[in-house]
């Protein structure tokens, strides 16, 4: 990628992250960021490619971002990882790339035939960033999916009523619900087991797609 590109994308996403993509024609956009449509198209091809250039750039920018917080940094300042991940998207800095991220993600939904290759690496990603986070006993697809739907629930709802208090609470509330049942899971050494062995079955059902995919 040149440099008059890399310029020409960085300047969308700031327009984007201010305005939004629901209404975006390429006119508008190209006389906010000082250029014309015909060289956005020269450098993009079309206005679709070009959200799918902006979808995988803002979502490289959280992820950078998101190695400024760490395991550890929870445990010193003695909140849960999802706490701080849930306080790291609600900075200022962050919350406007990941509605955009978001608002994107809709759009990619609902036009699935050009967008599916975002959606395919939004998930796979998302997901292994908050198994990395999770308790080792509870460290399966499954409850990453289930932390993850709360997550992006909460700040849909964030983004629907701005209501920072009441969301940080139900958040809050999930997090209590998640320390019970892992010490339930510590304290039993059955249900330990049990949780044990489906994770063992995932993988090994993971494994065997992975070899039928290859053959």
């Amino acid at each position: 990628m040149n440099s008059r590109k890399d310029e020409l994308l960085n300047a969308t996403i700031d327009y984007l992250a201010q305005h939004g993509v629901a209404d975006l024609t390429l006119r508008p956009l190209s006389a906010a960021i000082g250029t014309s449509a015909r060289l956005i198209i020269f450098h993009f091809k079309s206005k679709e490619d070009l959200l799918m250039e902006v979808m995988i750039a803002v979502q490289a920018r959280l992820r950078n971002s998101l190695t400024s917080i760490s395991l550890e940094d929870a445990a010193a300042k003695q909140i849960s990882p999802m706490k701080l991940f849930w306080n790291w998207a609600i900075k200022k800095s962050n919350f406007p790339y990941l509605r955009l991220l978001y608002e994107m993600h809709f759009i990619a939904i609902q036009n699935r035939e050009v967008y599916q290759r975002f959606l395919d690496h939004t998930s796979f990603s998302w997901l292994e960033i908050i198994q990395g986070y999770l308790p080792v006993e509870m460290r399966s697809k499954a409850v990453a999916t289930l932390c993850g739907a709360v997550f992006e629930g909460l700040v849909i709802e964030l983004l629907s009523t701005e209501d920072v208090d009441r969301t940080t609470k139900a958040l809050d509330h999930f997090i209590e619900m998640l320390r019970h049942e892992w010490g339930h899971i510590k304290e039993n050494p059955v249900e330990k087991k049990t949780a044990q062995s489906a994770r063992k079955s995932a993988k090994s059902a993971a494994k065997s797609s992975t070899k039928r995919k290859v053959s």
